[in-house]
């Protein structure tokens, strides 16, 4: 019975290559057991900008901004999520690989739907570069319509 089960879960630990995770052979670690890392072998993803400022807007307004990045390092650069701080915000991002000297945009949307004064946003990009995190923010004032 002890074989049976240890065999029952070897079997279906092995089988999580499903949907939204990526396969072994993409992902780069150039980290090794002592904690030293390769630079040479990391993406390194580098913004035109990491902030946009959307100006004055009227409540209920929905604007966009692209985000333009680029893979400045050497190895192949993966977003494996990107997270905002908030509803009124939705981003959407390239979900394959990218090649070093390539890039791409990471969209922005926000609804000023329900908001006024000043609105400052945070948008959180998941990748495999050093450090993993890249922050992005937006900002808008927001007046409602009958205060024009």
């Amino acid at each position: 019975v002890a074989f049976t089960v240890i065999l029952m879960i070897a079997g279906t630990s092995c089988a999580r290559h499903g949907k939204g995770e990526l396969p072994a052979d993409v992902i780069m670690n150039p980290n090794t057991a002592s904690g030293q890392s390769d630079p040479d072998a990391l993406p390194v993803i580098e913004f035109a900008t990491d902030f946009h400022d959307f100006g004055k807007l009227m409540s209920g307004e929905k604007v966009t901004y692209a985000f333009k990045f680029t893979n400045k390092g050497k190895g192949l650069l993966l977003i494996s999520k990107v997270s905002t701080s908030c509803g009124c915000t939705v981003s959407e991002y390239p979900k394959e690989p990218i090649k070093p000297g390539e890039g791409g945009t990471i969209d922005v949307s926000f609804d000023s739907e329900g908001r006024i004064g000043l609105q400052n946003k945070t948008i959180t990009v998941f990748s495999n570069t050093q450090p993993p995190t890249n922050l992005l923010r937006i900002q808008a004032s927001v007046v409602d319509v009958k205060d024009m």
